[in-house]
């Protein structure tokens, strides 16, 4: 069997999480943090030799502890446990707001995730990779050199992650290749505008408001009101409330007034256990439970430096593109990316968008002369679906199993001939949409 007939690899990272696996499943074989944990013991070894010391015993100690720090790391969940159980092991976390920093980490990442993970042949599949938008080319390019110089990969296709995302309904409904993707990681939120599978550039927004700022938002909650929590497990545990227990609330004044009346009913109660002495603990989980969402809405509450709200971002993001894609974007709003999957998200952002939108509507016939034609109402529609946590990954596992996708690619041949610069772009799918 040759690559072509073997599935494509798919492998979405992200700031937080990275989801894998291979092309025509509906899910990730394994979604883990993109975090990795190397041995510090070994960095010392390569120390300058000492005055009157043999520089080829130096060498072969620099040699050794290169090879051993190549061998001893470790990814994701395991990496974590290893730096909590072990001291001299740090973490490193390759990708920050969306962008590779560390690029050492994130091929030891690609490593683990290829052979580890998926124990599959790199040289026997075609790679789909993803990037966040306004990626410098340069980006693709060390991405292009890696896959193909380290790991021999017969093709490689580097995927914009918005696209995916609206691609996700291929195989459901019909693929609408236009729209507006909210997509709100862990690192990094982007309001990104497509038209025709095409992204509008120019249009691209980004917010400092990110998943890890709702985890952060509770966990500043949760200390302010003095809770029995460990400092070492109070993050983690403020990660978890937000995802088990937070949700999105119509009205901040009324929600607080209801854990008021009735807290028995709305108070929900999170009991672990002290990693260092095994003691139980508990703490009570009250406001911050629809708070945590509310800074998408209101950031004001958390950050004084930017107090936009997510919709009005939005709509500023659909204002911007070309007049003629702006009711088509305003009808198709797609939802991605984990810190999306709060319980009325969606239609929360639906309702505010719409009241901007009808203002200004009304406020456009307000200043019209009788006998003009009257502006027509916008309809605005945000789409929330049950894959929007891994709605990237979805879109690429959906394009990767298209013939298409395998012309489009960048092959090892054309790499050879061209350099890594045939990485800096790829070529649109024609038949998808």
């Amino acid at each position: 069997m040759d690559a072509l007939s073997r599935p494509a690899v798919v492998i979405d990272n992200g700031t937080g999480y990275t989801k894998m696996g291979f092309a025509g499943n509906v899910e990730p074989c394994f979604i883990t943090p993109t975090v990795v944990a190397v041995n510090d013991s070994f960095s010392g070894s390569g120390q300058p030799a000492a005055r009157g010391a043999p520089a080829r015993g130096n060498w072969l100690a620099q040699h050794s502890a290169g090879v051993m720090a190549d061998l001893d790391f470790y990814i994701g969940q395991e990496a974590l446990a290893r730096s909590r159980a072990s001291s001299s092991h740090s973490l490193s976390y390759p990708i920050r707001n969306g962008q590779v920093e560390n690029w050492d980490s994130m091929e030891r990442f690609w490593q683990q995730c290829i052979f580890n993970y998926l124990r599959c042949d790199p040289e026997d599949h075609y790679f789909l990779l993803t990037e966040s938008p306004l990626t410098a080319p340069e980006i693709r390019e060390y991405t292009g050199e890696i896959m193909f110089e380290t790991f021999n990969v017969p093709g490689l296709y580097i995927a914009v992650q918005p696209v995916l995302a609206l691609a996700a309904g291929y195989t459901t409904t019909k693929c609408e290749m236009t729209g507006v993707v909210v997509d709100v990681g862990d690192g990094a939120t982007h309001i990104v505008p497509v038209a025709d599978g095409y992204v509008i550039g120019s249009s691209i927004r980004s917010i400092p408001i990110t998943g890890k700022d709702v985890t952060q938002f509770i966990h500043q909650l949760l200390k302010e009101r003095g809770e029995n929590i460990p400092p070492e497990e109070s993050f983690d545990v403020a990660r978890r409330i937000k995802e088990m227990y937070c949700y999105t609330s119509s009205d901040v004044v009324k929600e607080f007034n209801k854990h008021d009346r009735e807290p028995s009913k709305y108070v929900k109660h999170w009991t672990g256990i002290k990693p260092k002495t095994g003691a139980k603990y508990t703490c009570d989980i009250g406001y911050e439970r629809f708070l945590g969402p509310e800074i998408f809405f209101n950031p004001e509450m958390y950050n004084n430096d930017f107090t936009t709200p997510l919709q009005v971002v939005i709509d500023r993001c659909i204002q911007s593109s070309p007049i003629d894609t702006r009711r088509a974007l305003y009808k198709n709003i797609v939802l991605s990316g984990g810190s999306t999957m709060f319980k009325d998200f969606h239609r929360r952002l639906q309702r505010d968008l719409k009241k901007i939108v009808d203002a200004r509507v009304r406020a456009s016939n307000s200043r019209l002369l009788s006998g003009d034609a009257k502006a027509q109402p916008i309809e605005v529609n945000v789409v929330s679906h049950p894959i929007q946590r891994y709605a990237v990954w979805f879109g690429g596992s959906v394009l990767a199993s298209t013939a298409e996708f395998y012309e489009a690619c960048r092959t090892k041949a054309e790499y050879e001939e061209y350099g890594a610069s045939i990485c800096r772009s790829n070529p649109v799918f024609k038949g998808m949409y």
